[in-house]
């Protein structure tokens, strides 16, 4: 089981959308277009930010504890369900899902007690998803680390009115907390193996000999901790060359 981490626009979906397809394996993806807490969570952002900027120091996010309880609920099923198969990949897992969350509350979007009710219910399902599948930890979690700037391009790539910061400023303070967040995430987490992306320097979707070295580095990594075979990698090596020969 592979795992994907990385902030929004950094490219998780279309990294687990062609890994599936190289290595043969099911995708497991975040839900967005069936998220009814999403498009009025933002928009509660830039209430509250409004609020707040008119003297009401209290001011709160009346959806951010919604919407991570939302995703919370819906990653535990999903990394849950992977577990309980081989040979699987998810865009996004349960093991990045607090820094939304404390970012929210250190903003002002959710309270102190909605921050520690999220833990002690989050630390809960931690415990419990080993009993619910025959792994403890996915076997590699990828991080695609990119700019700011590298976000934001493709945060106007795909278009989505609620995340651009054009329609709403104040996601410019909340996109770099999340970069600055997930940056001491990347160097604390210790759940499994972790191979980190640089989403500047690879552009795995619309460049091929980026995909195919972003391919390499994966697929070497999982040779070294025992998931390929030396036989499976011929395979890819093969696979790569009859797609540079196809260009």
């Amino acid at each position: 089981m592979i795992t994907l981490s990385g902030i929004i626009g950094s490219g998780k979906s279309s990294l687990t959308d062609i890994l599936s397809a190289e290595l043969g394996t099911k995708a497991y993806y975040e839900p967005v277009q069936d998220n009814p807490v999403l498009p009025i969570f933002y928009k509660g952002n830039e209430i509250a930010a409004q609020k707040r900027a008119a003297g009401d120091k209290e001011a709160t996010n009346p959806y951010a504890y919604l919407l991570q309880t939302f995703f919370l609920n819906r990653r535990f099923s999903m990394i849950k369900a992977a577990m309980r198969e081989d040979n699987n990949i998810l865009d996004r897992s349960i093991y990045e899902d607090e820094i939304f969350m404390k970012i929210n509350t250190e903003m002002g979007n959710a309270t102190d007690v909605e921050y520690d009710i999220y833990k002690s219910l989050l630390n809960n399902m931690m415990e419990e998803l080993p009993f619910a599948s025959h792994k403890k930890s996915p076997d590699l979690m990828i991080t695609i680390k990119v700019s700011y700037e590298t976000m934001l391009k493709r945060i106007e790539k795909r278009g989505r009115d609620y995340e651009l910061v054009e329609k709403d400023p104040s996601l410019v303070d909340y996109y770099h907390r999340l970069l600055a967040c997930y940056d001491e995430w990347m160097a604390n987490y210790d759940a499994s193996p972790l191979l980190i992306i640089d989403g500047d320097k690879y552009d795995f979707v619309d460049n091929l000999s980026d995909r195919v070295q972003v391919f390499d580095t994966i697929e070497n990594k999982l040779h070294e901790l025992g998931n390929l075979s030396d036989v499976q990698m011929d395979q890819f090596h093969t696979q790569h060359e009859k797609l540079f020969k196809a260009q």
